[in-house]
């Protein structure tokens, strides 16, 4: 099969350009990330017979070198010895990007989407069409999410601002992190827990930037110490907005009578900050270490019944995690890794109901998160190279969401205990093949009436689940620098305690949710083929999945409205009830899609090169019946033209995005949008600076230029909530 693959590719790879003289002379940045558990070190340990004080250095003895810069800056990352795909996200597109939240900075990247439910403050990243409960968010390898995946309008309390990259991790890799995470992993990445020393004992940088579209301002500071085996971290940063322009009236069907908008986007306001200090201890063979981090949001919701009730939502988060890993001088055991991480987590959701402004509902989360990694060493079968990580997760979590209208759901609590195996075998330099699977044991308890037959009697639950996985996927290095993969996965997904136990009213988001104590365990088929090239002028990745859920479960709107109870609940649009009905239920369905983002370097121009980029996506839901999934984003289709060398980086680009007729009933049908940006920045080494400064960036970014009307087709405020308007960021970071 591999002879016939690489038969098929030959005249492709004889069809794809040489690369410019000009651009051979540059080495693209290597490109590190985490999602697999097997991970091969350009300098590994030799085993030796003596004492510790005569091993050879390791890249742990040695100084860490300075945070190098993207040698040509805007280079296409693609990820080329991964088993799916990977999209990962430097520091300097992160200061590139207009966006605030997670969502919104990853949002231009294939195959990624916002939630848009309150931009700059609550922007959830969905993937595939997929979000909430099948994307896990975390930092440094330990679950972040807060309860930002049981309601659009939540927050994720992790800021771009404190990370040095993120990487979205799809494919089998997920299973590392859990059955949760079947669309995918957003995982950021910094140095709160150090794993070096600083290369001149001290390192700080500072990052500030000014936004006009919400006169916004935003900045961080980053100290990195150390000396003999101790490493220390600090940082600290904050971010201020009004109210964002938008290009014109957002409510497409306003309540009597219509409230007068002046070009801004009401009760879209919002400000957070957050802060950090942690340590390791250093040493030839490893690292352990810990970090303190806490983080502070209030922001507002917009939409016309948020901003008459003035709804906003308060959040404080507070997050001790520790990692480490532990290389010993074993003939069986390469390296041991292990993450520990404990959350508390609230946030209040303010609003004036009848008459009383103030706290009217609470969610509080406790989370306690470990996993631990042993990775053995390559054990030669004769014909394969073996190479097997295995890992042990655990964690416990407790939600409460007590409230003035009861809340929306009781206490409960969620246990999980899971173990997992990847295994790749290498059987020469081109091809590699990959075996991963998962076993979890969850446990759900908590009480909730059923609704439908007597509201007053509330009802023991105790679910258990006992999800399966399993995955497979084979890479074939081909001509001309390509590399094409085939995965395919077996996915079960439990049920989350919210889509079990909801019962009430969720304030900020307008719904009165409904939770299915009879849900089952959602199971996932799927199958993706891929090819990219991550060397030469031209660098791509292009893939196509087909992923078949046996029981999707979905928060289904019934077009009923309610009140603050479930008797309130009717079709009588005479009502005018506040609360749309949500019920959580389950129906087999099906996704496709394709991504492709692709850069060509054309030719040489003064000390760099010039050249065009394009990207394209698009995903398909529909249940078995043939109706659609609700929420599922447009295709999006976009190019633009760039300049790049190792200090200036320069762009136009076009995104447009296709209208959303595609809609699952109660819907509304969403138009179609253009995207103009336009961006310039620049980088320099300092070297021998009488101040210290080691490197300097500046850099401008104008976006949605042409002040285009955008409604995301997956927002739930799609009808309330425009995008923001035409925006100007001015950024710059300093480093010492």
């Amino acid at each position: 099969m591999a002879v016939r693959l690489a038969a098929a590719i030959t005249p492709i790879s004889l069809l794809l350009p040489d690369v410019p003289a000009h651009s051979q002379a540059v080495e693209l940045p290597s490109i590190t990330v985490t999602a697999s558990p097997i991970v091969r070190r350009a300098v590994r340990p030799a085993r030796t017979p003596g004492p510790r004080d005569t091993a050879p250095e390791t890249s742990f003895d040695a100084p860490a070198p300075a945070p190098s810069p993207e040698l040509y800056l805007g280079t296409l990352r693609v990820v080329v010895d991964q088993f799916a795909t990977v999209t990962v996200m430097p520091r300097g597109e992160i200061d590139r990007a207009t966006g605030q939240t997670l969502g919104e900075i990853l949002q231009d990247k294939p195959g990624i989407a916002s939630s848009g439910f309150a931009p700059g403050a609550a922007s959830r990243p969905i993937i595939r069409g997929l979000d909430n409960y099948r994307v896990r968010i975390q930092e440094n390898g330990i679950g972040a999410s807060g309860v930002s995946e049981l309601g659009e309008d939540h927050a994720v309390p992790l800021d771009p601002l404190a990370a040095q990259s993120v990487e979205v991790i799809r494919g089998p890799a997920t299973l590392r992190f859990g059955s949760q995470a079947i669309g995918g992993v957003v995982n950021a990445e910094n140095n709160r827990i150090p794993t070096a020393i600083p290369q001149r004992g001290l390192a700080f940088e500072g990052r500030g930037a000014v936004t006009s579209v919400d006169r916004g301002r935003e900045g961080a500071m980053l100290l990195d110490t150390g000396a003999g085996n101790f490493a220390i971290h600090a940082d600290i940063w904050g971010r201020n907005s009004g109210d964002y322009k938008i290009p014109s009236y957002p409510y497409l069907f306003p309540e009597e009578p219509a409230p007068l908008v002046n070009r801004w986007q009401p009760n879209s306001a919002h400000r957070s900050n957050g802060n950090s200090i942690g340590g390791s201890y250093v040493f030839d063979r490893g690292y352990f270490g810990f970090a303190y981090a806490t983080m502070d949001s209030k922001y507002q919701v917009p939409g016309q019944e948020a901003t008459e009730t003035r709804t906003s939502i308060d959040m404080k988060q507070t997050k001790l995690t520790s990692k480490g890993e532990f290389r010993p001088d074993s003939l069986a055991v390469e390296t041991i890794r292990y993450w520990l991480g404990s959350t508390d987590y609230r946030h209040a959701e303010i609003a004036d109901e009848g008459g009383f402004y103030g706290e009217q509902q609470y969610f509080l989360s406790n989370q306690r998160e470990g996993r631990i990694e042993v990775q053995l060493q390559p054990f030669d079968l004769r014909f394969a190279a073996l190479t097997t990580a295995i890992g042990l997760q655990a964690g416990r979590e407790t939600l409460n969401a007590p409230g003035v209208e009861g809340g929306l759901f009781d206490p409960n609590t969620t246990r999980s205990v899971a173990g997992y195996m990847f295994n790749e075998l290498r059987f020469n330099t081109t091809q590699r093949l990959q075996l991963a699977g998962r076993i979890e044991s969850n446990v759900v308890k908590g009480a909730v009436p059923d609704l439908f037959v007597d509201p007053d009697l509330n009802i023991r639950r105790d679910r258990s689940f006992m999800p399966i996985n399993g995955a497979i996927g084979f890479l074939q290095d081909l001509p001309g620098e390509l590399v094409a993969s085939i995965t395919a996965q077996h996915v079960e997904r439990a049920p989350r305690a919210p889509e079990l136990l909801s019962r009430g009213v969720h304030e900020a988001t307008g719904t009165f949710d409904i939770g299915n104590p009879d849900l089952r365990t959602e199971v996932t088929h799927s199958v993706e083929v891929g090819l990219r090239r991550a060397k030469g002028p031209l660098r791509f990745e292009a893939s196509a999945f087909y992923t078949r859920f046996d029981g999707f479960i979905f928060r289904n709107l019934t077009g009923q409205r309610c009140g603050e109870d479930f008797a309130s609940c009717a079709h009588d649009p005479t009502l005018a009830l506040a609360l749309a009905q949500a019920v959580y239920d389950q129906r087999d369905a099906t996704f496709r899609g394709a991504e492709v983002q692709a850069q060509y370097d054309v030719a040489p121009l003064a000390r760099g090169v010039w050249g065009i980029d394009g990207r394209y996506d698009i995903v398909r839901a529909t249940f078995t019946d043939g109706s659609n999934v609700p929420r599922i984003p447009p295709q999006r289709l976009g190019g633009g033209v760039y300049y790049r060398d190792g200090q200036w980086f320069a762009r136009v680009g076009l995104l447009h995005a296709f209208p959303q007729n595609d809609i699952a009933d109660y819907e509304t049908q969403t138009g179609g949008y253009d995207l103009l940006k336009a961006e310039i920045s620049y980088t320099s080494k300092l070297r021998g600076d009488p101040a210290g400064l080691s490197e300097f960036k500046l850099g401008i970014v104008g976006d949605n230029l042409l002040n285009d009307d955008v409604r995301f087709a997956q927002s739930f405020k799609k009808n309330e909530v425009l995008q923001p308007g035409r925006t100007v960021k001015l950024f710059a970071t300093v480093r010492f």
